[in-house]
């Protein structure tokens, strides 16, 4: 029976990023998976443009399907800037498409990463897939992200996965939507690059005795 899979992430590429591997492998199975983006990633830039904005949606747009993303949704919080607004108003917005959707299956950011917007994503997907009686949702891991799980203060919080989810056979598939980000993907060495992205894939999947994997941490599974 296919599940219905939702990501939450702060900004378009985090979903590639973070578990893109993990996507498409859904979706090759028969589940449906959306995604929904608080932030737009883009306007807390120094003379950020209209045309930057449209730039990454189009290639989050050709990520997705390439991905097999069935559809997005936008939320429109202020970039880096979540911290200023209301957790509850956050949580209200993302409450109302997970009750459109009803996931079984959600994915969002790791809590002890240096961006804000990620660790108040992470925040406001407990927040709003708390167990109450009635809830659809009976998974939730927590992915990390390069440039940002990575960077963070030594010792706080940190990423120490203990799911790793086999990509194998999805690597290139990750690599392609990765590549429709080009424009915020960075040079070797930088942590985020292609080059860097492929490495931290074969490196999580020989932890655990695969080609590659997606290291995540189980926040809830309910049996």
């Amino acid at each position: 029976m296919s599940k219905t899979v939702l990501v939450v992430a702060a900004h378009t590429d985090d979903e590639a990023l973070g578990c893109g591997g993990t996507i498409a492998r859904h979706v090759a199975e028969g589940d449906i998976v959306y995604a929904v983006f608080l932030a737009d990633g883009v306007t807390s830039r120094p003379d950020a443009t209209p045309e930057e904005l449209e730039q990454r949606n189009a290639a989050a747009e050709k990520a997705h399907k390439i991905l097999g993303i069935t559809k997005a949704y936008m939320l429109g919080f202020p970039d880096n800037r979540m911290d200023s607004v209301p957790l509850l108003d956050i949580v209200q917005k993302l409450e109302a498409v997970i009750e459109e959707l009803k996931p079984q299956v959600v994915y969002t950011h790791h809590h002890g990463d240096l961006n804000i917007d990620h660790r108040i994503t992470h925040h406001a997907t407990l927040t709003a897939c708390r167990p109450i009686p009635g809830s659809p949702v009976s998974e939730i891991y927590a992915f990390e992200v390069l440039s940002a799980s990575e960077w963070n203060t030594p010792g706080n919080n940190p990423f120490i996965p203990n799911v790793f989810v086999d990509i194998s056979q999805y690597l290139e598939t990750k690599m392609k939507a990765l590549a429709a980000y080009e424009l915020e993907m960075r040079e070797p060495p930088h942590s985020r690059s292609l080059e860097n992205a492929r490495r931290l894939s074969e490196f999580r999947g020989s932890l655990a005795g695969l080609g590659a994997a997606e290291a995540m941490i189980s926040v809830r599974v309910i049996c």
